[in-house]
């Protein structure tokens, strides 16, 4: 048995509750390790850290360019160790080996992409329209950061907010899941092997409201950036606001994937495979709302079932296996009560349709529901798992009444041959990111974020290191002499 300890001040340190959680293998059902069960004292102890690192440590005065050399070492580290830590958050989260190696062995770019940003960060000399006076702009780091992680993609989604917050000459405090710590707990092994000083990364693990809601509502906190639930960014959100920090929020989502009739149907049948299978569903940018166009529906149907139903459930550390198990006991429970709500609401169930009972454990078929129409529960509420929803739609004006009519707003797919329709389409969707002909594709150089419910802010690209940066505006009077004091220059 495994026991982890957190990672404060470039301390490891037992949780000063003295109290562990035991964290479950979701494939063998088996607890493998223990992670700390952090309080708000712990929560005060790394915020401390963190804002002495930011304010008075060789932080504050290492030059960027010495910053973005030790993001680059991380990611040389994490390259060399790629393979550890996928085998843990396999274990962890009961993800593929194949997808969880594909983003390990993927994640070091992040630390590469913004270590050559940290030395780039410039303000302006403003041509201000005033006499006697030169002004200039200054873009500062914001302090103390703390990011909120699902239990996912552990790393990766961490990654996304600690290196662009880094590069800015932030500190970083992270909070992961309670489900998943243990990969963030590794990580900070290579934090403390690229020579990070003491306090500018931290690893606090513990319960959202007993951790989590003490860092969020510290005062000495500057941002808070959380990707998660719909719910749970509620919460961080009025926290946050009690102390009007700015927050970042990646949430939920109920993504339409759209397959005209003119587009390559073997093509279309493996996006819609890939936007809701594969994870087992559990990603927010999951296509769980397949439109397809009436002309083509039964055919393309019959295909779709054909295929997924093909699809191998397993070990998610045996290469062969493409749908791993549900990582959470509470989120298994949920994703079957939605599939019974879905019969309920007269959807029609063509493939799978409950537990697996040839696996057992906490396994849900790919299971695909017909005769679904946009009003069900089943096409608006996010379900974070392997159950799809078949919508027929006539032409393009309807696809985007129906894509559009959902209170989230994260992702969509189109599946055409028509240029001018991908264009249009794409164009009239309320979707932070629009893939075409394609699907569930990220990239490090690709800013990803929500419309509506799905969130504030975006990650990844230029674009995301601007969030981890405030503004300063300074004035200098080049005048001979003081002006009238009583009136406004």
């Amino acid at each position: 048995m495994k026991r982890y300890q957190q990672y404060i001040d470039g301390q490891w340190c037992d949780p000063r509750g003295g109290e562990w959680i035991e964290t479950i293998n979701p494939y063998s059902g088996e607890v493998w390790a223990q992670v700390p069960r952090g309080n708000s004292d712990d929560g005060e102890a790394a915020v401390k850290a963190a804002r002495t690192a930011f304010r008075e440590g060789p932080w504050s005065t290492m030059h960027p360019r010495e910053r973005g050399e030790l993001l680059r070492k991380l990611g040389d580290l994490i390259a060399e160790n790629a393979e550890q830590l996928a085998a843990v958050e396999v274990r962890d989260n009961g993800k593929l080996m194949a997808e969880m190696l594909g983003q390990m062995n993927y994640l070091p770019q992040w630390y590469y992409y913004y270590g050559g940003l940290a030395d780039k960060i410039e303000g302006a000399v403003l041509p201000i329209d005033k006499p006697d006076v030169m002004t200039y702009t200054r873009n500062e780091p914001l302090g103390v950061v703390v990011g909120i992680t699902p239990w996912n993609s552990p790393l990766l989604l961490a990654t996304w907010k600690l290196a662009p917050a880094l590069a800015a000459g932030n500190t970083f405090i992270l909070k992961p899941s309670e489900f998943t710590s243990a990969s963030a707990l590794e990580l900070m092994k290579l934090v403390d092997q690229a020579g990070f000083p003491p306090g500018v990364i931290n690893t606090v693990t513990g319960y959202g409201h007993e951790v989590g809601a003490a860092l969020v509502e510290h005062r000495h906190v500057a941002k808070v950036a959380f990707t998660g639930g719909e719910s749970g960014g509620r919460v961080i959100y009025q926290a946050a606001a009690a102390n009007l920090k700015p927050v970042s929020l990646e949430l939920g989502g109920k993504s339409p994937n759209i397959v005209f009739a003119d587009a390559n149907l073997d093509d279309a049948v493996k996006g819609a495979v890939s936007g809701i299978f594969a994870a087992s569903g559990q990603t927010c940018l999951a296509g769980s709302r397949l439109l397809v166009e009436r002309s083509i529906h039964d055919e393309f149907l019959e295909k779709l079932v054909a295929f997924a139903s093909q699809a191998k459930l397993g070990d998610p550390a045996d290469a062969a296996t493409q749908v791993g198990p549900v990582t959470t006991p509470g989120q298994y429970q949920k994703v079957l009560d939605y599939i019974e709500i879905a019969k309920a609401e007269g959807a029609r169930c063509v493939l799978g349709g409950g537990a697996s009972a040839a696996m057992g454990g906490q396994f849900v078929e790919p299971t695909i529901f017909a005769d679904v129409n946009n009003q069900m529960r089943i096409a608006q509420e996010e379900v974070f798992g392997p159950v799809l929803s078949v919508i027929p739609f006539e032409g393009e004006e309807e696809a985007i009444e129906i894509a559009n009519d959902i209170l989230y707003g994260l992702a969509a797919g189109i599946w055409t041959q028509n240029i001018r329709r991908a264009i249009k389409v794409s164009n009239a969707l309320e979707a932070g990111t629009v893939w075409v002909n394609t699907y569930r594709a990220v990239s490090v150089m690709a800013p990803f974020g929500g419309y509506k419910l799905s969130g504030i802010g975006r990650e990844n690209g230029i674009e995301a290191i601007k969030a981890y940066l405030q503004t300063k505006t300074v004035w200098i009077s080049t005048a001979e002499e003081t002006p009238n004091p009583f009136v406004m220059r």
